[in-house]
């Protein structure tokens, strides 16, 4: 069984944040520069939101005509929902698929400490799938066992 901080281990801690204040298209240019899909909202050291491409891409499509220097507070998703490092992979994956997310930050001790996607999740699935087939054949073929 794996869990949110085996994920952690594997891609590291970096999350990138903005202010709330921050311009849309300057946030637009940080995912760009470093191939993210979402971002962090901060104030006060605290987590007021987060901002994915999803966001981006329904304002436009519901606006029609957006500013690009409005402020990301505008845009972002306020109720951010959060898992600790503790948490199985299994309950990471409940959670955003019951919420509709694809995108979740690490909580421990109230500090920060990693955002995760979907695509983390699905990855670190797929090796755990991978690792359990790969024991059920050498079992039923015998590998190992005074062979």
């Amino acid at each position: 069984m794996n869990f949110v901080s085996t994920i952690l281990q594997i891609k590291g801690n970096d999350v990138y944040t903005v202010k709330k204040d921050t311009p849309i298209i300057d946030v637009l240019d940080l995912m760009a520069e470093k191939g993210i899909g979402a971002v962090l909202v901060m104030e006060a050291e605290k987590i007021a939101g987060i901002f994915s491409e999803r966001d981006f891409a329904r304002k436009v499509a519901k606006t029609r005509n957006l500013s690009l220097d409005v402020p990301v507070s505008e845009l972002m998703t306020k109720d951010v929902f959060v898992i600790s490092p503790g948490e199985t992979i299994d309950e990471c994956m409940a959670l955003m698929s019951s919420s509709k997310i694809r995108h979740l930050p690490v909580i421990e001790n109230e500090k920060l400490v990693g955002l995760i996607s979907i695509g983390d999740v699905v990855r670190i699935s797929i090796d755990d799938k991978d690792l359990q087939i790969q024991s059920m054949e050498k079992y039923i073929f015998g590998y190992g066992y005074g062979q």
